[in-house]
Order: structure tokens, then C-alpha cells, then sequence
């Protein structure tokens, strides 16, 4: 059996997931196989895939599924990744040409069951790292959430977890009517059991495109109050910090607003945070909706 999965949800993406999969066939290591989670696309992406499984260059898995989003892909894919490792490399990105044989290598020379699995780092095109900066030299192993507050990294990283790890812990949860939840809720609940071990080695060249969640959050924010409520839910009351806290609780109050719901202190993992929070949460709300409103109107 392959060591690691390199798994992509894609919804749409087949101008661009060709890119991915020569980063793919570029692979110093074959040590690996490519799990796509199609989301429902209906721009051809199955039949793009398939051809690239007759080709044989490299071991392809496909699975089509309604679309649902992101985290219901991921939820997919846990349901079927099998091998010890598993990462995600979105359909818009694409992997360094010997990831595999450097997260393969370094895993076996420094895995131990107090590690939930490896966190590496993301590039831009140009090669500066999303980070910002690298991780400590002299620290092998840390928590995710505690890297901005104590080490000063801020933006994107690569996740690399341990594939009994991650299916030890629940689906993401998913809401009728809603396509977003966001995946930081799995990984703030593993970090409280395991540590993740650091490398300072570029896995992932990252392409931030005008249709990804990126450039959506707002809208996203609206359209799926649920999805992030219970997030926030969690990271309010397990941040790591009082200030991570007390932005999670004002996350969640605005939340609340977005759904109607405004006993807020009734749903809170952290009541009394959440009444002292209560004019922030307002505040936020309404500058979120004039954010929304000045993207819908403003002209090009």
C-alpha cells in the first residue's frame, strides 16, 4: 500500500486542475496516489480525470458526490483515504516536486504516536513562503493554533496528518441549506490531543484565485451562519489565548445577528465573555454588511 493520499476537492476547476496533476506526475517519489472528491462539478472535470487514469502515470481515485462543499468533500475523502498519511492539495494549487518523497522521509525518520502528523510550508508562485517566516529551527513539534501567537507565523500552512488521527474525530458538520463550514474546527480539536511536527520545507505552491473561499469569506459569512457559528463555538472557549477568544466570541455574536437568533449568551461555551462581548459582536455585524453591500454595488 502507498504511504500518503494527496487528496483534492474540486468543484469546477478543470481550466486549472491540470496544473496540479503535472505537479503530480513531476513526483520524485511514487509513493503516493491522488484521490479527487468531484463536488458536484458539470464543467467536465470527470472526464478529464478519467483520461489521466488511462494514461496510468500516476495511481488516480475518483469520487463524484452532489455538491455540498468543501467540508463535506473533505468528510468524503476521510471516509476513504486508507494509506498512513494523508494532505490536501486544493484544485488550484500545486505540489513542490519532491513533496512526496520529503514528507515521506521526514515522517519515517521522526513519527511517534504523540504526533498527530507534520506541518509544512506553503509558497507562492515566486517562492515566498505564505508564513511569512519559517518555523523555529531549534522546536521540532508544536500546536497549530498557538503558531501566530508564539512563533509569529500568520497565513497558510501545508497540514499533513496521520490518517488513523484525523478518522478518530468527527465529520464535519454539515447544515441543510448551508455549503461552508470551516476546516479549522477538525484541526483546533486535534491540537488539543496531539502535537504537529515542524517542517521547514516548501510542500505546496499556492494560487489564491478569484472564485476560491479565499476571496469569498464575507459573502461566505452570510451565506453559511451556521457552518461558522459552530466553529466559533469551539474556538471560543478552547483559543489558546484571551485575545483568540475573545475574537471567536465576537465571530459568534455576529453569527447569531446573521441567523436571528439573539439570546446569545443561551448557545455560548463562554457566557459571560459573550455578554461582555456583546457590542463588538454588534459592531462587527454592521461592518460586515456594509462590507457586503459596498462589494455587491461598487463598480470595476
Amino acid at each position: 500500500m502507498k504511504k500518503l493520499t494527496v487528496f483534492t476537492p474540486t468543484y469546477n476547476r478543470a481550466y486549472c486542475l491540470g496544473d496540479l496533476y503535472q505537479s503530480l506526475c513531476r513526483q520524485t517519489s511514487a509513493d503516493f496516489l491522488w484521490l479527487v472528491i468531484d463536488d458536484g462539478s458539470t464543467d467536465g472535470t470527470a472526464a478529464l480525470v478519467a483520461g489521466w487514469m488511462e494514461e496510468g502515470k500516476i495511481e488516480i481515485r475518483y469520487h463524484y458526490k452532489e455538491n455540498g462543499g468543501m467540508h463535506t468533500a473533505h468528510n468524503l475523502a476521510y471516509e476513504n483515504i486508507k494509506t498512513e498519511l494523508n494532505v490536501c492539495i486544493d484544485s488550484d494549487d500545486q505540489m513542490t516536486d519532491d513533496a512526496v518523497a520529503i514528507i515521506n522521509g521526514f515522517w519515517d525518520k521522526n513519527k511517534g504516536d504523540q504526533y498527530a502528523g507534520i506541518l509544512g510550508l506553503d509558497v507562492y508562485k515566486d517562492g515566498t513562503i505564505v508564513s511569512a517566516k519559517k518555523f523555529p529551527e531549534n522546536i521540532k513539534s508544536g500546536k497549530y493554533y498557538e503558531l501566530a501567537g508564539k512563533y509569529g507565523l500568520s497565513g497558510d500552512i501545508k497540514f499533513v496528518y496521520r490518517t488513523e488521527i484525523i478518522k478518530k474525530y468527527m465529520p464535519y458538520p454539515v447544515f441543510e441549506g448551508e455549503i461552508f463550514t470551516p476546516l479549522g474546527y477538525k484541526y483546533l480539536l486535534i491540537d488539543y490531543d496531539y502535537e504537529m511536527l515542524f517542517l521547514n520545507e516548501p510542500l505546496c505552491i499556492v494560487d489564491y484565485r478569484a472564485d476560491g473561499n479565499s476571496h469569498n469569506l464575507i459573502r461566505q459569512y452570510f451565506r453559511n451562519p451556521q457552518g461558522f457559528l459552530e466553529e466559533r463555538k469551539v474556538r471560543m472557549s478552547s483559543s489558546y489565548t484571551f485575545g483568540e477568544r475573545l475574537k471567536n466570541t465576537v465571530h459568534f455574536i455576529t453569527a447569531q445577528l446573521i441567523l436571528k437568533k439573539y439570546l446569545f449568551w443561551a448557545d455560548s461555551t463562554n457566557k459571560l465573555l459573550t455578554i461582555v462581548a456583546m457590542p463588538l459582536g454588534f459592531l462587527y455585524y454592521f461592518y460586515l454588511l456594509y462590507k457586503l453591500n459596498y462589494d455587491r454595488t461598487r463598480k470595476f
